[in-house]
């Protein structure tokens, strides 16, 4: 077990505590029953004889945290929309850029595209650009093909939205191409990858940070404000924070919660009540 966990470490940066190891097996089971093998013993030998790191890489897929759901944290989604309106109204004549890092299965991505579509952004050549990246390939293969279980597409969506943006099959629920095309999909580890492309205005890194060691966080942190512009916000899980971690971001002033990039000499958002 501490040999897996040190190669999860290695290759994402997470950490899996003493006191939660039965994840480990728990996560790991559906791997050794296609691999016809019975113990993690076994696992580890091929661990070690594997060459190509095609093992390596399914063993640190499966113990990635990919809990999500739709419109998690509905009020913070809410107010990330009236940031992104606060954002574009202070800078009309260029597109909007925001990042959902650690986007999982894609249900955040998707469920920010909804709530812009809602209002009235995501139309004309200036609407939003959205990137969503993930350590996982399976992840992101499941979010390009925007396909959701019963289960899943009960979890945080209305039966309004759901009716409005997704077509029933075969049991499933598939989102209607317009809403995936207005997402772009990358495969990104955040604890060694260079940002994406480009200057963010916005990035969404939500419960992520949660994972990792504390000098791993200062590292992220570094990561992610060289990918923004100057005042950009950075949304965190509720159980996160920038406090001593890094200098780059502080609770902005706007939006409760969130974190501005520093920015020299420049006016507030306007804004309502936060």
């Amino acid at each position: 077990m501490n040999m897996i966990a040190a190669l999860l470490e290695q290759r994402a940066g997470q950490q899996i505590a003493a006191n939660r190891a039965w994840r480990i097996e728990t996560a790991l089971k559906p791997l050794l029953r296609t691999r016809g093998l019975k113990t993690l013993d076994e696992l580890v030998a091929q661990l070690i004889a594997s060459r190509t790191g095609e093992l390596g890489d399914q063993v640190v897929d499966a113990l990635l945290n990919q809990e999500t759901s739709f419109f998690r944290d509905a009020a913070v989604l809410d107010m990330v929309a009236e940031a992104a309106r606060a954002l574009q109204a202070a800078n009309p004549d260029r597109r909007l850029r925001i990042w959902s890092a650690g986007c999982s299965t894609g249900q955040e991505p998707l469920s920010l595209a909804m709530l812009l579509a809602e209002k009235g952004m995501m139309d004309g050549a200036l609407a939003p650009e959205i990137v969503a990246t993930d350590i996982s390939p399976a992840a992101l293969s499941r979010a390009r093909a925007g396909r959701y279980s019963q289960f899943e597409i009960q979890r945080g969506l209305p039966v309004r939205r759901m009716m409005q943006w997704f077509d029933s099959t075969g049991g499933d629920w598939v989102a209607k191409p317009e809403l995936v095309r207005r997402i772009q999909f990358r495969q990104h580890n955040l604890t060694a990858d260079c940002a994406p492309p480009g200057r963010f205005d916005m990035i969404l890194c939500r419960n992520v940070m949660l994972y990792f060691s504390t000098a791993v966080r200062r590292q992220v942190f570094d990561i992610l404000s060289s990918a923004v512009r100057p005042g950009a916000l950075l949304v965190l899980g509720a159980g996160e924070t920038v406090i001593d971690l890094t200098e780059h971001f502080s609770p902005s002033p706007a939006f409760r919660g969130f974190y501005a990039a520093a920015q020299p000499d420049a006016p507030p958002l306007a804004t309502g009540t936060h």
